[in-house]
């Protein structure tokens, strides 16, 4: 993997940014999904692809976390 040949600090620097980035955007897409907030012309279709895209960035970051955080351990 690319990713691997980056030192470790890097990739947890970078999970740790790709988990504050996706957990912003997941809060602001949720927004756009309240019925409080939502306005007529929102595709709700489209908030939803957008939060599951977010969840799955989010998921994707915490692995990243615990893989590296389980080979520092392992060393």
């Amino acid at each position: 993997l690319v990713s691997l040949q980056k030192p470790r600090s890097e990739l947890v620097r970078t999970s740790l940014r790709l988990l504050t980035s996706s957990a912003l955007r997941l809060q602001s897409e949720c927004r756009k999904a309240l019925p409080l907030e939502s306005c007529p012309g929102t595709d709700v279709q489209l908030v939803t692809q957008q939060v599951i895209q977010c969840a799955y960035d989010i998921a994707k970051a915490a692995k990243q976390l615990v893989t590296i955080t389980t080979k520092e351990n392992n060393n």
